[in-house]
């Protein structure tokens, strides 16, 4: 069985009755018996949820106390055929003192107790008036429901596959939270049972709390808040059920319900582990802290279960949510803009030279390049934007390409390779009518010694135009298109393209240049190096050639920014693209990705510089050093 790494989690709201232990268990009960059936490993529930957290001064009262150990009994007793890991919330006594604690137990056994740290004693909080804070306990062991078992702010419950903590309620509102230290002792996911009460905007923080928490811990968070029943006498609970990633929100309930709620999802813990391993600053902390001295380690077995994946997975990784796309865009071509004028003030030139195809990378990049004179104060006329129409060139992509760098106010070129190229032909005797490798890269690289050398006349800095998918491929013709003085699109991929030109489209004032780029946006993605069909129309589509671009870029994105193996990223495109793409096809076009990958990575080896916009690049300077001759058979045969 393979799971791949990833873990069910759940966070549960029980409908309380205060004070009334028995019908509180009823409720988790049930709650923990629909999570197993719903494959779920590991369960919390909200803060003294066995008592309910608004009892006040009845926490005095020993036969609460009493009530809610022989509660917690009965419960251990009634689920101890399920495998599943649960965290409860009761007050437990210790000698003099009561502790605000969370109880773990599996199949009927108790595997530990975590006291609560930090007691709010603030506004509407009087916790001190009623617990003891786990830093006032002496003891690291404690007799409860018949059996012995650990106690203890730090408690690492540690299994093969995942390390879990737990911290309650006002701990992770702390400068240094338990769960900061936890995270650095090893946890992977954090649990918290809380309950705090709802205010105005309370739960917007609430909420970013938890998602930064979860990221600055690299860690899962499981965020389970009392609810429906706990006392209205000053105070609201809504009820808040949380599961958050490393700085993503996995999933949510709804607030202010008055039935009790079960909120699932899946915690990916290789994700988390990869992320800890390549990030050097986190391990760094370990160094700075006591933990070694504060940690107890508790084994446990986490249940087997089949995967059934509940939590999203997006078809377009790279590509910015609807909510944030203009935000997100804008920031991507800001990036663009202030890298190019920077090299350009550090050069001291003013001129800019590209190759203008009417094609999606080329039209990306002069919009980067108009945007970066604006900024710098120069004229568009200091864009020199040649089209350079050789064997397939159409008609369709001519006219784009030249009706874009007039509307757009750069002075345009027109350069025929046909004859240069012809001419180079009978210079390497070559057969103008065999269409092959050779016929194709002659024109590229053409195009570029042209740019070079209009960029030497003037003064000025040939751009790249090539994109990352292009680069991860090694779609480029080497020392053709794969060269340049300055690359803009070097670590934007093809899916974000489209959207960085469209968003670009929706802001243009000219009509004409705005028709212009909604055309291209629609033209199909191809080099252009072969005849146009019959009809004149685009012959060559690279998508046809080497395979969606939307695929590439899903295999790109999980392999480089999280690690993964091919088996993994391949049951993750099946859930991505169920609606698009079979099985057979998904699995024919990542072993293209993976064979191209590694065969090209001598291009990436020398690939000019330029800016990185997101969390993968492949510069050979920066986030990607691979050596050229390495094999890929390791990868390939993980496809089989």
């Amino acid at each position: 069985m393979e799971n791949f790494g990833f873990i069910k989690v759940a966070a549960a709201i029980p409908a309380v009755q205060v004070a009334n232990c028995t019908a509180n268990i009823i409720a988790i009960e049930q709650l923990v018996k629909q999570a197993s059936a719903k494959g779920v490993q590991l369960i919390g529930f909200p803060e003294l949820c066995i008592t309910g957290y608004t009892c006040a001064d009845l926490f005095h009262n020993q036969l609460l106390i009493t009530q809610a150990e022989k509660a917690l009994a009965e419960l251990i007793h009634h689920t101890a055929q399920l495998n599943i890991v649960t965290i409860v919330g009761l007050p437990i006594r210790i000698q003099n003192q009561l502790f605000n604690c969370a109880v773990v137990f599996q199949k009927g056994q108790i595997l530990g107790v975590v006291p609560k740290k930090h007691l709010p004693n603030y506004n509407e909080f009087y916790e001190k008036r009623w617990f003891a804070s786990a830093a006032d306990t002496t003891t690291n062991e404690l007799l409860i429901c018949g059996q012995k078992v650990p106690f203890g702010e730090h408690l690492l419950f540690e299994s093969p596959q995942v390390t879990f903590s737990i911290e309650i309620c006002e701990d992770l509102w702390t400068p240094i939270p338990p769960s900061s230290i936890d995270a650095l002792a090893g946890s992977h996911v954090i649990f918290n049972l809380s309950a705090s009460n709802e205010l105005i905007a309370k739960n917007s923080y609430l909420r970013d709390l938890i998602k930064q928490q979860s990221a600055r811990c690299l860690a899962g968070y499981v965020y389970a808040s009392a609810g429906f029943g706990e006392s209205s006498t000053d105070l609201l609970f809504a009820g808040n059920g949380l599961i958050a990633e490393n700085g993503t929100l996995l999933a949510e309930n709804e607030r202010f319900s008055l039935e009790e709620q079960l909120i699932v999802s899946e915690i990916d813990v290789e994700r988390l582990q990869h992320d800890r391993q390549k990030n050097s600053t986190f391990i760094q902390g370990l160094a700075h802290t006591e933990v070694d001295t504060r940690i107890t380690t508790v084994p446990f077995e986490l249940p087997k279960k089949s995967l059934e994946l509940t939590r999203s997975v997006y078809a377009t990784p790279f590509v910015p949510t609807d909510e944030r796309m203009s935000q997100s865009c804008e920031e991507i071509l800001n990036i663009q803009v202030n890298a190019l004028a920077t090299r350009l003030h550090h050069t001291h030139i003013t001129h800019v030279v590209l190759g203008i195809s009417g094609g999606l990378d080329s039209t990306l990049a002069l919009l980067v390049c108009a945007r970066t004179c604006d900024k710098l104060g120069l004229s568009r006329k200091n864009i020199i934007g040649i089209t350079m129409p050789g064997f397939g060139t159409t008609d369709r992509t001519y006219q784009n390409a030249t009706q874009l760098v007039t509307n757009l106010g750069a002075t345009l070129r027109e350069i025929s390779i046909k004859d240069a190229c012809n001419q180079h032909f009978k210079d390497i005797a070559h057969d103008p009518t065999l269409h092959n490798v050779t016929y194709e890269n002659t024109q590229a690289r053409e195009r570029t010694q042209i740019l070079m050398d209009v960029a030497n006349q003037c003064n000025g800095l040939v751009i790249g135009t090539g994109d990352l998918s292009e680069l991860a491929l090694g779609w480029a013709t080497y020392n053709g298109d794969h060269m340049s003085m300055y690359a803009v699109n070097n670590s934007i991929p093809k899916t974000l393209v489209r959207y960085l030109v469209r968003y670009a489209a929706s802001g243009e004032t000219d009509k004409k240049a705005q028709a212009t780029l909604l055309d291209i946006i629609d033209t199909p993605v191809s080099p252009e190096l072969l005849p146009a069909d019959e009809n004149g129309l685009i012959s060559q589509k690279t998508e046809d050639l080497v395979g969606p671009y939307e695929l590439h870029d899903f295999f790109l994105y999980y392999m480089l920014r999280y690690g993964f193996a091919p088996a993994k990223i391949f049951y993750l495109a099946t859930k991505a693209f169920a609606q698009t793409y079979d099985d057979t096809c998904i699995k024919k076009w990542l072993k293209v990705f993976l064979k191209r990958f590694f065969a090209q990575q001598f291009k990436r080896s020398c690939m000019p510089d330029g800016p990185k916009v997101g969390s993968v690049n492949l510069s050979p300077r920066g986030d990607w050093r691979m050596p050229s001759d390495a094999s890929s058979e390791l990868w390939l045969n993980d496809c089989d």
